[in-house]
């Protein structure tokens, strides 16, 4: 019956996300958000219409849900742009992976080990967590006709490649948790690493550059039309995340990377808008996976949390990101208001619950790091969904005043002509 309940509360939701498709991306509401209170209204500890055991008493349910969304988010991430757009942007990218990345999770986790007094090991799960950019999350903020309008194409490219790699790039981090935490040595650790993140872009290399030859030799003979290559990018996914499990690598990176490859084999830069995965893909299907995650909210391990638990919020929205990216302006090529943009919107999200829930048994996380991470995802969805549209608009108006100073000025990309980071009108193709 739970099952059932959910399925009409996405369908519903689906529903309403259709007829009100461009009126949402104009409120300060995100799809995320709509099926994350709904999920929590018809919970136990709410409603009690569904009866589903918290996150807590069986993270494997959501983490299951959250790994079938993250392969379908980060292969649309990875067609989303051509791949002379990709190589633009790949040294700004490679800084926010080496360097902001795990300066945000040591951000995090001595913010969870001073406020939580969580012990080192847990604290550095956490924050290896939640250090993440979720491209779930993060791709309400840069697609749509009203992102495309106002925030430069640069901004929107960094945001999500970077949570498209990210994502799958956290993985040492999280197994470095797990060395400290003493099931696993230092070698062991870095063995494991490396098997993953190398066995993980090998797969995705293998298996996109196939995908791609398949659809190409689908096209020769007349077998390939648009709305199947667009259903077949998200069997790709699905296909390239099992295999990925089979063989124990990274599945996230590895349908990244597969999906980068596809693009590159398939279609070649002149042709890849065609075979994007739709974005309507991700506006629906994160629909099921935030209410089931409303649905399991553990709000009586919240409730034990306490005062420490808001301040965690508070100092972790601001403090983990933020600061960072303002720090890496000037390596990454932003003006101050791209990078206070930029700062805010890097969203924790599902790839936090995924490697919570992931490492919940080997590591026999306690049950406030489980409850804080949580928390956290479900503040950042709330925090970043209320703020996506007022956001757009701050920023819209900060250019067309010029602040910073900055002329105004066309930079000629290829085939596409975007502003410059100091643009009255910026993100204008």
């Amino acid at each position: 019956m739970d099952l059932d309940v959910l399925l009409l509360t996405v369908g519903l939701l689906a529903a309403v996300v259709a007829a009100l498709s461009k009126k949402l991306r104009r409120l300060p509401l995100s799809e995320p958000l709509l099926a994350l209170v709904a999920g929590g209204a018809l919970g136990a500890s709410a409603t009690g219409v569904l009866s589903l055991p918290t996150l807590i008493r069986d993270p494997a349910v959501l983490h299951e849900a959250g790994r079938l969304l993250l392969a379908v988010s980060v292969m649309g991430v990875a067609l989303r742009y051509p791949w002379r757009d990709v190589r633009r942007r790949l040294a700004a990218v490679s800084v926010l992976l080496l360097v902001a990345m795990p300066a945000m999770a040591v951000v995090s986790a001595a913010l969870g080990g001073w406020i939580l007094g969580l012990p080192v090991a847990a604290a550095a799960l956490l924050g290896a967590a939640v250090a993440p950019t979720d491209p779930v999350l993060a791709s309400s903020v840069v697609t749509g006709e009203e992102a495309e309008r106002d925030i430069p194409a640069k901004d929107r490219e960094l945001l999500s490649l970077e949570s498209g790699a990210n994502d799958g790039l956290a993985l040492p981090l999280v197994l470095a948790a797990v060395a400290i935490a003493g099931p696993l040595t230092a070698r062991d650790a870095v063995v494991e690493s490396l098997w993953q993140v190398l066995g993980a872009v090998a797969l995705g290399v293998l298996l996109g550059w196939l995908g791609g030859r398949m659809l190409l030799l689908g096209e020769e003979h007349g077998a390939a039309e648009h709305a199947p290559a667009l259903l077949f990018t998200v069997v790709l996914a699905l296909g390239v995340m099992g295999a990925s499990g089979l063989l124990k690598v990274d599945g996230v990176l590895a349908v990244f990377v597969a999906g980068l490859a596809f693009s590159l084999t398939s279609t070649g830069a002149e042709r890849t808008a065609e075979l994007q995965l739709d974005e309507a893909v991700n506006r629906f299907a994160v629909l099921p996976v935030f209410a089931l995650l409303g649905a399991m909210i553990p709000w009586a391990a919240w409730r034990d949390l306490g005062w420490r638990g808001a301040a965690l919020v508070v100092a972790v929205l601001m403090l983990r990101r933020l600061p960072v990216v303002l720090a890496l302006a000037r390596p990454l090529g932003l003006r101050l208001r791209d990078a206070v943009y930029l700062g805010w919107f890097g969203p924790v999200g599902v790839s936090a619950v995924f490697y919570l829930t992931l490492e919940a048994e080997r590591l026999s996380v306690p049950e406030n790091v489980l409850a804080a991470g949580s928390l956290l995802v479900v503040a950042s969805t709330v925090a970043h969904g209320l703020s996506s549209s007022p956001g757009r608009a701050l920023y819209r108006r900060a250019a067309r005043r010029g602040v910073d100073g900055s002329p105004t000025r066309r930079v000629s990309t290829g085939s596409t002509t975007e502003m410059g980071i100091g643009d009255a009108s910026a993100g204008q193709r």
